[in-house]
């Protein structure tokens, strides 16, 4: 058999993890297969008045898909999973035109489309039953008995996201400019740390406000919060709340099943301790039957998994009109 032909009757499913930052893909499956790195898009996918635009979507995914086909020495994709931010409120547009799409141009047999929760929850913890807490700049708690998710925040920062990045980044930015004001609850530490951020403090609503990255440019201040809060208690007290709200969050989707894991993705916890020690306190007291564990993986591990699990035939995560749809050969 010559490299061609098998590397025609090679099989592997292909991840993709849609966010703010732009497409991230990855191949896997067929064994002895010298898998590629993942790849990522130069720009994120745009959204538009039907919500996330499924044609830029394809035009970013499908040259992607090809280049990982031809890394990996041929052969073909038979299921993917897609998990994209804002799939729940924007993804009609992808989930009417996406599954087709993709089983004309790449063969694909199945598709999954899940909101990036979903994916997230299924890097952490699989197909086990518990809730995931996703935290970068924004916030979203995802839990599920496997029959049913249940959701909490990911509201956005005008809205909620409450303890996620940009939470803590405005909360510190608050403190800074009560100092500079000479109000109750202000923190020198934090008022020198946004002026050599920002520059002179009175200049820092003509920084923001107009700004369309705004939530980015609030949670760009959340580790200046964490270096000060050993020594500052304003600060402290931020990342206490913080931590607060993250529980709040995690126990509101949370099972009650025997002993459900709990777990924790995504970049804010690279806070470290000064967000970790409160946290894990706050767990114990809100969660008592629940059991920490480490994420297995982050979103694109989850889309990974769950495509593998699709090809398969044994996707356990429940389908919901909004969170997850699953389409092509047996429709769930």
């Amino acid at each position: 058999m010559t490299d061609g032909e098998h590397g025609a009757h090679r099989e592997f499913v292909l991840g993709v993890d849609s966010g703010g930052s732009g497409l991230r893909a990855a191949l896997s499956g067929s064994a002895g297969a010298d898998l590629p790195a993942p790849v990522r898009s130069a720009e994120p996918v745009r959204t538009g008045a039907r919500g996330i635009d499924a044609d830029h979507f394809l035009a970013q995914l499908l040259p992607m898909a090809r280049a990982l086909l031809e890394r990996a020495g041929g052969g073909r994709i038979t299921a993917v999973t897609v998990g994209a931010a804002g799939l729940a409120t924007l993804g009609d547009d992808l989930r009417g035109a996406l599954p087709a799409a993709l089983a004309k141009a790449l063969g694909v047999r199945r598709t999954a489309l899940a909101a990036d929760a979903v994916t997230a929850y299924a890097g952490a913890l699989g197909d086990r039953p518990g809730a995931v807490v996703a935290a970068g700049t924004g916030l979203i708690a995802l839990g599920t008995d496997l029959r049913a998710w249940h959701r909490a925040d990911g509201w956005g920062h005008l809205l909620g996201d409450c303890g996620g990045g940009a939470w803590i980044g405005r909360a510190g930015l608050d403190a800074a400019m009560r100092a500079y004001d000479g109000r109750r609850g202000g923190s020198a530490a934090l008022l020198a740390r946004a002026e050599q951020r920002f520059g002179p403090p009175a200049g820092l609503p003509g920084q923001l406000y107009p700004r369309t990255d705004r939530p980015a440019v609030l949670a760009s201040f959340a580790p200046d919060v964490a270096a000060c809060a050993a020594d500052d208690p304003v600060a402290d007290g931020i990342l206490r709340a913080a931590a607060r709200h993250i529980g709040e969050s995690a126990a509101a989707v949370c099972p009650r099943t025997d002993v459900p894991e709990v777990a924790l993705t995504g970049g804010l916890f690279r806070l470290g301790e000064p967000l970790l020690a409160p946290l894990r306190d706050e767990l114990t007291e809100q969660l008592p039957h629940a059991r920490p564990v480490t994420a297995a993986g982050d979103p694109l591990d989850g889309a990974l998994r769950m495509a593998a699990d699709l090809a398969a035939d044994r996707l356990r995560l429940p389908s919901d009109v909004r969170m997850l749809t699953v389409h092509g050969e047996g429709d769930s």
